[in-house]
């Protein structure tokens, strides 16, 4: 067991210590203890080093909002240990983080599985709706119907203890993590970059998964080069805990047999027959980068500033939500379609991206000017922009109080109505 600084994460090693190392990653809500039936097979060969997500199973409440900051601290984690290179199997959350690996440090990676994972997982707006409801919440809603979402029907009916175990691996989650881990989710999308994974993958799936089921492995098999497709029958998302004998066999058979050499640091190629199309050119292991160099300050390179419209595009759905962007660009046609490149580029990509004031002070902003000017037709918009932006109910009813102080009370009593059933809509927890 380890103790645990901020940038680092809680780990646990099982198995011999002269053997390779062979990492276990969780998925979203879960712990380690979700790999417990696979670890006295696996340290025959291997040793295990599994470790929790921020806030999860008593791990400290550190959140990290992006799957390249999870990456970054288990990466910093390994480098105090001493591991280099490693195999790595991640279910779910877990598998966009071996995802992440394979991508921006292909060196230390010498095999990887992904279980029920997927390139991008769902939508933005399903998960920073999500983290909306948690917010607002807590983490009982989410954790009653963990089961419906992780197991099949007759296994959730014949194994009570394990069901409930999982209701409560949730219930005890940090909820500021969870949301985190929800918006590290709602970015997450690398389905452009599929071909650049050059580890030996096995994608393994339950064939009952109505989360990331067997069309989102076949998309990962489509895009990565050396990938073999497992579906596990009779399973739903957790396959590792709903068939874990299924899921041993799988990942004993794959790692045993892809195990990919290092690169060769005089010839900066990884020593494999046939070698991948691309060489990757080799970084000596003491000078790995832990996390990729951040850009300057966009107001020292604005020649070097992405092109306003794509940004604002980014933000204009990411505070709104896809549904909502969607809908007033496919209304646009000549003649109202400059309008809305304006609100992009300008509103959004100019006014919106500036680093002056936080996005929660914004959305304030926003809801006093709405009613203040009397343009209600916006406000319901911009309600669920604020719930996504952090801002909670009560912050929300403090606002428009204030606003009935300065804008008057019937403005406020019609921005009432209108956000009222806004919040009722988007926290209400799904059934």
């Amino acid at each position: 067991m380890s103790e645990t600084p901020t940038n680092i994460l809680q780990y646990r090693f099982d198995g011999p210590e002269e053997a390779p190392v062979l990492i276990l990653a969780p998925s979203l809500g879960t712990t380690w203890h979700m790999w417990d039936r696979q670890v006295p097979e696996l340290t025959n060969q291997w040793r295990v080093f599994r470790f929790d997500l921020p806030g999860h199973g008593g791990a400290p409440a550190h959140p990290a909002g992006l799957v390249s900051d999870l990456a970054a601290r288990l990466l910093v984690t390994l480098d105090g240990l001493g591991v280099q290179r490693f195999g790595y199997a991640g279910c779910a959350l877990g598998g966009a983080i071996g995802l992440e690996l394979a991508l921006r440090h292909p060196e230390r990676l010498a095999s990887l599985a992904l279980i029920a994972a997927s390139p991008r997982f769902g939508t933005a707006d399903e998960f920073r709706q999500r983290g909306v409801v948690v917010r607002t919440n807590g983490l009982d809603p989410i954790a009653r119907t963990s089961p419906d979402r992780w197991f099949t029907g007759g296994f959730a009916a014949a194994q009570p203890a394990i069901t409930e175990w999982a209701v409560q691996m949730v219930r005890t989650t940090d909820p500021g993590c969870y949301i985190a881990a929800c918006e590290a989710l709602a970015t997450f999308d690398v389905r452009a970059e599929l071909g650049h994974v050059g580890a030996p993958t096995l994608v393994l799936v339950g064939s009952e998964d109505q989360v990331t089921g067997p069309a989102e492995a076949r998309t990962l098999v489509a895009g990565i080069r050396d990938a073999r497709l497992a579906v596990v029958p009779g399973a739903s998302h957790l396959v590792p805990v709903e068939q874990p004998a299924a899921v041993t066999d799988l990942l004993v058979r794959h790692f045993s047999t892809a195990w990919q050499l290092p690169f060769e640091v005089t010839t900066g190629q990884m020593t494999v027959v046939p070698p991948p199309a691309k060489p990757l050119l080799a970084v000596p292991l003491q000078a790995a980068p832990i996390a990729e160099i951040a850009p300057a300050d966009l107001p020292d390179r604005p020649e070097d500033r992405p092109d306003p419209y794509d940004i604002g595009l980014k933000l204009r759905r990411e505070v709104l939500g896809d549904a909502h962007v969607d809908g007033a660009l496919a209304g646009a046609d000549d003649f109202s379609g400059d309008f809305q490149e304006f609100l992009t580029r300008c509103v959004w990509g100019e006014i919106w991206d500036r680093p002056g004031l936080d996005r929660r002070t914004r959305s304030c902003v926003a809801l006093t000017a709405l009613v203040a000017g009397g343009h209600l037709e916006d406000l319901a918009a911009h309600t669920r922009a604020a719930l996504r932006n952090g801002l909670t109910p009560d912050e929300i009813k403090e606002v428009l109080l204030q606003t009935a102080v300065y804008c008057g009370i019937p403005a406020a009593g019609n921005a009432f109505r209108i956000a009222q059933q806004v919040i009722r809509e988007e926290t209400t927890p799904a059934d």
